[in-house]
């Protein structure tokens, strides 16, 4: 009797599990497109209050971006006459563009985007997506916007899409061009971002970019 009655217990344990694999199962098939669902996903920034995310988007361009949240600097400040502008185009990719002269001692363009401090103390680089147009871009930043020294790194675009990750000590000190004796990026403080074209030449350029995040 015994052995019966643990019988009968299994195979009632059996068909609640089938009658769960099942109900699995018709989730998963009606959910093709999502299979993650609503199961346990460790990509969720805020899975049981923890933050598995290595990553902080700074900014992310979007069809409803709005461009004045990034200023143009040309070298006009310095006397000089090249010109450019940023726009967000049809498919919501920012576009930084424009005419860089040597006239009057000048020689640059730049776009920049400041905000409230952020703490990069968690974090060691940065990542970017952009295209460019096969020219020589510097990719720029400021731990304080009251300093007069930026981070710089320079890279070259090779007119295709291209993410570029920029460790903190691969940005260097400089002001007005020149090289600082100074440390390189390593504050845990960040308040401004930006681009910068400056190839001692007349030129026009055309730069994209998609994003900028910290990793």
């Amino acid at each position: 009797m015994k052995r019966l009655a643990v019988l009968g217990f299994g195979i009632i344990l059996l068909c609640v599990y089938a009658s769960e694999l099942e109900k699995i199962s018709e989730f998963t098939a009606s959910n093709n497109d999502n299979i993650e669902g609503r199961f346990i996903n460790l990509n969720d920034d805020n899975l049981l209050g923890y933050n598995f995310t290595s990553q902080m988007m700074i900014f992310n361009f979007e069809k409803k971006s709005d461009a004045n949240e990034w200023r143009v600097v040309d070298d006009v400040v310095m006397g000089g006459v090249s010109k450019s502008k940023i726009t967000i185009n049809e498919v919501g990719n920012g576009v930084f563009s424009g005419h860089v002269s040597l006239e009057n001692n000048g020689g640059f363009s730049s776009v920049r985007h400041q905000f409230d401090n952020i703490d990069v103390s968690n974090y060691n680089k940065f990542i970017i997506r952009i295209k460019g147009d096969g020219k020589k871009y510097q990719f720029r930043v400021k731990s304080k916007l009251g300093e007069y020294h930026s981070y710089k790194h320079e890279f070259s675009t090779n007119k295709t899409w291209q993410t570029i990750e920029i460790p903190f000590k691969e940005l260097v000190a400089t002001f007005r061009g020149r090289l600082l004796n100074m440390p390189s990026f390593g504050n845990k403080n960040l308040e401004e971002i930006g681009f910068l074209i400056s190839n001692k030449k007349e030129e026009y350029f055309h730069f994209e970019m998609d994003f900028i995040k910290l990793n």
